[in-house]
């Protein structure tokens, strides 16, 4: 069992940064890839960036690449998302996730890959 709970968000104006936190519970954090996703309002929740176990490989959707970065400590449980050049669009609730399943990078972008998810952290961009 791996709970987990996001940290960081907040009101920024557009073009400027915010990092988010994930801090996990559990001995294990190192078994598990982590997701990041996120859900505006009337809208899918979808993927934003994952990392595998060791931190060693990250993958990004298109809409954050270039912008977004995604690293974890494996010594403090805890996976983070730094975001720059924020727009009013990457405005939404932003989840962490966990996954124990070993797969293909493209199934790291499915919700149904992950096994544990945090409870949100609210980004919001002004413009």
């Amino acid at each position: 069992q791996v709970q987990l709970v996001e940290s960081g968000g907040g009101l920024v104006q557009a073009g400027g940064s915010l990092r988010l936190s994930c801090a996990a519970s559990g001995r294990t954090f190192s078994s598990y890839a982590m997701g990041w996703f996120r859900q505006a309002p009337r809208k899918e929740r979808e993927f934003v960036t994952a990392i595998s176990r060791s931190g060693g490989s990250t993958y990004y959707a298109d809409s954050v690449k270039g912008r977004f970065t995604t690293s974890r400590d494996n010594a403090k449980n805890t996976v983070y998302l730094q975001m720059n050049s924020l727009r009013p669009e990457d405005t939404a609730v932003y989840y962490c996730a966990a996954t124990s399943s070993f797969t293909g990078i493209f199934y790291y972008t499915k919700i149904s890959t992950y096994d544990y998810w945090g409870q949100g952290t609210q980004v919001t961009v002004s413009s």
